[in-house]
């Protein structure tokens, strides 16, 4: 007997000793650090999400009242207000058809600020398809909150001590005076718009809806716009009231207002879990119902939140990159998770609200496109990670376009006029010159076209500033000056010099698509326009510049913005991304060109935390100095990206700032979408494993970094199937073609890949 215990001791020392040494498989949701970039250092715009990938609806902790300029979590805040369904995408855009639930106990406070619970930061846990938060009262009682949820539904879950006063306050909509800023006005909606609410004690559940946008100000009126919700509970509704403002009315059902909600109240045993089922749609309460009978069937926590990890693991593994530092792994799988976020599903199992024409359709939809930053590098990493997504994304554009005559800028979920250039061009044009065509091409043409061609409504008699209130779409704003005298003037159009630059490039990019299309008039217009940059460079003083419609120039200090957008004459100069080859030679060739670019770089010029100058760092391969690429590849995918909440060196724009560090580790960058080149960078590790959709069929493109170290940054050669590349590009149909992308890394500075 003695002996056979020593056996069974042994056997758990054994079993022990095993568990250290080969510890639990760890899944790629496990890397997704959902609170990079939710500090207020670092200014990321993100917020710990969890949902599906590219969900309808987000669910998330608020620690504030959100509004455009602010998330509904930030993570330095203290204290928890909500648990949010939101629509909010980015932080300098609104939420719209929101609803937040928040436990409560002791006296009953309903207003935001009134109704904050301390929240305990070192036991916060986030991921894509879970979330969880221990707060704490004033007397020292703890709740935990959790959140798990599918696309356009969730289960709250509420874990209560011992209380004889326990809540839930709902928050149906928050018009909040006291919130209003310089680029928010609340004025309009306080006056014109009310949510509603009703609690169905039959039932056990709360309906109602919110028709505010917090971007409204910024396009057109919605009579018909509402944001649905259902939401039940699996205990019985027994006390419950509704709240106006800081008026509570106790035993009310129904009640409507701009700044207003329900609770229910009951009492509560230690440690009891009370689950909220909730449901939103943009169509109706009766379409909320349906898609709760889909998605949340049951009131199965764990079910719900293995559904959803199952699809963010689908969706990471089309990446996966071979790396022993797990900080890095959680950088890129976060990024790759910010990726998978927008542009939002917005129809609904076969119907879709738009925005656009206020009325339902039959098909499939898709908002929220952050057009200005995402054509850049976002749109052509999903055109190698989601080809069939991307035709689905430019249909529910050329949908917007039907149903409300132009092709959009910034939707959200209507128009609005927020930042400058119609790119939804550049991402149509790059698309189709890859080939990825299952959308109505020759609408997508006339619909191109039309930004091309046709001057806005009032463009001489309108500035467009940014964010101006609405009096109709800005499309190509100066369009007029642009096509008669060369350029936007600066005394007639706001933004000048930037929209000159932008709309050059989308000009060369429709003309892309119109010489394969065979319409030779129209290329040949376009390619004319395409070179518009040459008029805003002021050959004496080396930049872009303003002129006014009299060709007088303008001159502007290095920190200025006058004329440009979100950034300097240093942050625009080399914003031409259509005509490199002639953008050198204009400033006075090679040398001169690099020695321009190394004093961006050097005398810190240069602003990783906006977009104009994404593709700056891939620069020095068209001047023949492509190990400096190599270098601030390197310098900038470390300093500007961090496992830590600030670690998102600027807005990271609906995955743009993400994709960026994506395709810089895979060593390759999209510079001029609508050319299918990638300039060569730098990989960053030492394999990463690309699932491709080619043709409807799954395959696998390696990416391999021999001998990289920290002394071997530098690329001595790459090679596509062992066939050596002798130019700093690859072709996008190489690319795909390919089963292997081999970079050879050394320590010494080399230009012998190029021409």
């Amino acid at each position: 007997m003695k002996n056979m215990y020593s056996k069974i001791n042994i056997l758990i020392l054994l079993l022990l000793v095993s568990s250290f040494c080969y510890p639990q498989k760890k899944y790629l949701t496990d890397y997704v650090n959902p609170f990079i970039g939710t500090a207020l250092k670092g200014e990321g715009g993100t917020a710990p999400f969890v949902c599906s990938p590219f969900a309808m609806t987000n669910f998330l902790p608020q620690t504030r009242e959100n509004k455009m300029g602010t998330m509904a979590y930030v993570y330095d805040d203290s204290h928890m207000i909500g648990f949010l369904a939101s629509h909010q995408p980015t932080v300098w855009m609104g939420d719209y058809g929101y609803v937040s639930l928040m436990p409560q106990i002791g006296e009953l406070k309903v207003l935001p600020e009134k109704r904050g619970l301390k929240l305990d930061k070192k036991n916060e846990q986030a991921s894509p398809y879970y979330y969880s938060a221990l707060m704490e009262t004033d007397d020292k009682r703890i709740i935990q909150g959790e959140i798990a949820a599918s696309s356009r539904c969730a289960l709250f879950r509420f874990t209560f001590p011992k209380s004889e006063e326990s809540h839930i306050i709902i928050q149906g909509i928050n018009l909040n005076p006291e919130l209003k800023d310089w680029c928010n006005d609340y004025e309009d909606r306080i006056n014109k718009l009310k949510g509603w609410i009703k609690i169905d004690v039959e039932k056990n559940e709360i309906i109602g809806y919110n028709p505010d946008r917090q971007s409204a100000q910024l396009g057109p009126e919605l009579p018909n716009f509402k944001g649905y919700f259902i939401i039940q509970f699996d205990k019985p509704i027994e006390k419950y009231g509704t709240w106006e403002k800081s008026e509570i009315f106790s035993g009310k059902n129904e009640q409507s207002g701009t700044r207003m909600g329900a609770y229910i109240s009951f009492s509560t045993k230690n440690k009891e879990k009370i689950t909220a089922r909730i449901a939103t749609s943009f169509i109706s309460i009766d379409q909320a119902r349906r898609n709760l009978e889909i998605e949340v069937p049951e009131w199965s926590f764990d079910k719900l939140k293995q559904s959803t990890k199952q699809k963010w693991e689908e969706k990471l593994s089309k990446l996966q990159v071979s790396c022993d530092n797990e900080n890095d792994k959680s950088i890129f799988y976060t990024a790759l998770y910010h990726c998978y976020l927008f542009p939002r599903e917005f129809s609904e199992y076969g119907k879709y609200y738009s925005a656009f024409d206020d009325k339902i359709h039959e098909g499939v939809s898709h908002n929220d496109y952050s057009l200005w930053d995402t054509f850049r590098a976002f749109h052509p990493l999903m055109t190698l990670l989601e080809p069939s997504l991307t035709n689905d994304w430019i249909t529910s554009l050329l949908q917007m376009y039907k149903e409300g005559g132009w092709l959009p800028i910034w939707p959200n979920p209507t128009y609005t006029n927020i930042m400058i250039g119609t790119h939804a061009d550049a991402f149509i044009a790059d698309a189709y010159m890859k080939g990825i065509r299952n959308y109505d091409v020759s609408l997508a043409y006339e619909a191109m076209r039309k930004n091309a061609m046709t001057p806005p409504d009032c463009d001489t008699q309108r500035r467009y500033g940014d964010r101006d209130r609405w009096t109709s779409f800005e499309a190509r704003a100066g369009a007029s000056y642009y096509h008669t005298i060369g350029y936007v003037p600066d005394d007639k159009t706001a933004e000048s010099t930037s929209r000159t630059l932008e709309y050059a490039y989308d000009d060369w990019c429709i003309a892309q698509v119109a010489k394969d299309m065979g319409k030779r008039d129209d290329y040949e217009q376009l390619m004319r326009w395409s070179g518009n940059y040459k008029n805003v460079y002021k050959k004496d003083k080396g930049f872009m510049l303003p002129r006014k419609y009299n060709g007088e120039w303008i001159d502007t200090d290095d920190n200025t913005h006058h004329g440009m957008t979100e950034g300097s004459k240093w942050t625009y100069l080399f914003c031409v991304m259509q005509d490199i080859p002639g953008m050198i030679d204009m400033m006075g060739g090679n040398k001169a060109f690099a020695e321009k670019l190394d004093r961006n770089f050097n005398e810190n010029h240069y602003r990783h935390d906006n977009e104009p100058g994404h593709h700056y760092v891939y620069l020095y391969n068209y001047c023949g100095q492509p190990w400096k690429t190599q270098e601030l590849v390197r310098h900038h995918t470390r300093i500007n990206y961090r496992n830590s909440p600030d670690g998102v060196n600027g807005n990271d724009d609906c995955g743009q700032m993400s994709a960026w560090y994506l395709f810089s580790v895979m060593g390759f960058y999209p510079v001029t979408p609508g050319s299918n080149e990638f300039a060569i960078g730098a990989p960053q590790f030492p394999e990463i494993r690309m699932k491709l959709q080619i043709d409807g069929e799954e395959k696998i493109l390696t990416i391999k970094a021999n001998n990289l170290s920290e002394e071997n940054k530098y690329v001595k050669g790459v090679y596509i199937d062992n066939k050596k590349i002798e130019k700093s590009f690859i072709n996008y149909f190489d690319l795909i073609k390919a089963k292997q992308v081999t970079f050879e890394m050394g320590n010494e500075k080399s230009s012998s890949f190029i021409d």
